[in-house]
């Protein structure tokens, strides 16, 4: 007994050791660029160390320097980043309510309702999985700059009414059909119509499916870089991952120094949000697909 219980330890010991050294592997690239960001520029590249030597006095004290932060924030000297900051807020907010909306509308009319050409609609939006994006790129500029929408976010955050994230429609039908048909019954005998019983039932009960979307929208909106290049133009409408780009000079001049402590304030909503939303985000993972 004594043999199996020290076989037990040993191997979950040994498991425990693989997955911290991994972690610890996973985390070292975060971890030097938490502590870049306090270094000086001259000594980011030329001391690529976790704790340069510049920072260890003959005292024994470190010497840290936030100069890089008081830069960073600055801006480009017409725009602070702080501008930055608020427009990604802005667009990650109307996107996430957009999404968690009219994602669960058209997900609960897949999943309870009987249409015409429900299955052949539903085929229809998965097929849009498999597209990729680039695909229609160009029609979707074309349109947009018919429409005069280009240097605006209406062409980021307009498609989101219309539920074209066919990731989320998916997620959430799997959980809504994973919840009990006999409320929707009982609601239907005590009066309710089909949008009280989504308002009522359908809505609250598929909360960790939502946070999950809201969890996946902010993470995608916030490091979008590729379609804020496409559509906005003016510095004043430069989101984060924008704000980041113009620290880089292509003439060789960049300032790594203020551009590392940037992106150090550039991750820190997405660990804020995640860790704090952790337990709804994987009820809604795990949840997601069983059936009663």
């Amino acid at each position: 007994m004594k043999t199996i219980n020290i076989k037990r330890i040993a191997k979950t010991g040994l498991a425990n050791a693989v997955i911290i050294f991994f972690g610890v592997l996973m985390l070292y690239p975060v971890i030097w660029l938490i502590l870049a960001s306090f270094k000086e520029s001259s000594a980011i590249f030329t001391d690529p160390s976790l704790i340069p030597k510049t920072w260890i006095l003959k005292d024994g004290a470190s010497v840290w320097t936030l100069q890089n932060y008081v830069k960073g924030w600055g801006g480009i000297g017409i725009v602070s980043f702080g501008t930055f900051f608020k427009n990604s807020f802005f667009i990650c907010i109307m996107c996430l309510l957009c999404n968690a909306l009219f994602c669960s509308l058209t997900a609960y009319a897949f999943a309870r309702l009987t249409f015409l050409g429900r299955k052949f609609w539903f085929a229809l939006m998965m097929v849009t999985l498999m597209l990729p994006s680039h695909v229609t790129t160009i029609p979707r500029y074309i349109i947009f700059r018919s429409f005069g929408w280009i240097d605006t976010y209406l062409p980021i955050i307009v498609p989101k009414l219309f539920a074209t994230d066919a990731f989320f429609i998916f997620l959430l039908v799997q959980f809504i059909r994973g919840l009990p048909k006999e409320l929707d019954e009982s609601a239907l005998i005590d009066g309710c119509g089909k949008f009280r019983i989504y308002a009522n039932i359908i809505l609250p009960l598929s909360l960790p499916a939502i946070i999950t979307t809201v969890l996946f929208t902010f993470l995608w909106t916030w490091d979008d870089f590729f379609n804020q290049l496409l559509y906005l133009n003016s510095p004043q409408k430069y989101t984060v991952p924008m704000g980041l780009r113009l620290f880089i000079d292509s003439s060789g001049v960049s300032s790594w120094g203020s551009m590392f402590a940037m992106s150090v304030l550039a991750i820190l909503p997405s660990f804020v949000l995640f860790f704090s939303l952790q337990k709804y985000f994987v009820q809604g993972i795990a949840t997601t697909g069983i059936k009663s």
